[in-house]
């Protein structure tokens, strides 16, 4: 793995292990590059059709390549999502990263919204906490039309 100075490993109340700031971090400060293994859009839909939680490490780089970025000298993909995100991502020049949405104090832990799509939202429960958290992780631009479906209201319920 490679080290990376702004960002501690350690137990995360999200999700098993979470990015934590090392220091304070400024507002739009590159954190990591999110890396991996460069894979065809095609090759991604299989590993998902095999594998419904291999999304998780899914990005899409562009409309042909997503990079998988299980592999261990990926730190970033122990950022968990949030509802309430402190983080975003932006491609910079080919490359994904994972840049502060705020200033980000130091202990923090280190959160962005993983911007799935409307496909399959209710196979993927979000366990942010956040006080706005929509319970499912997907993209905040399809949470007015899901909050609608008869599904999403049986669910919340539930």
């Amino acid at each position: 793995m490679k080290k990376n100075n702004l960002i501690k490993l350690k137990k995360s109340g999200i999700h098993s292990y979470g990015s934590f700031a090392a220091v304070d971090i400024a507002e739009d400060s590159k954190i990591i590059q999110y890396v991996g293994k460069r894979i065809t859009q095609k090759q991604a839909d299989q590993r998902v059709e095999e594998d419904k939680h291999a999304c998780i490490y899914l990005f899409q780089l562009n409309q042909r390549d997503v990079i998988d970025g299980d592999v261990s000298y990926n730190l970033a993909k122990y950022i968990n999502h949030s509802c309430e995100p402190n983080c975003y991502t932006e491609i910079i020049k080919g490359e994904i990263w994972i840049m502060a949405l705020r200033d980000i104090k130091k202990g923090e832990e280190l959160t962005y919204n993983y911007g799935f799509s409307r496909a399959g939202w209710h196979e993927h429960p979000c366990k942010c906490g956040s006080k706005n958290c929509f319970g499912f992780i997907v993209a905040q631009e399809h949470w007015p039309a899901i909050r609608k479906t008869k599904r999403y209201q049986k669910l919340i319920k539930a």
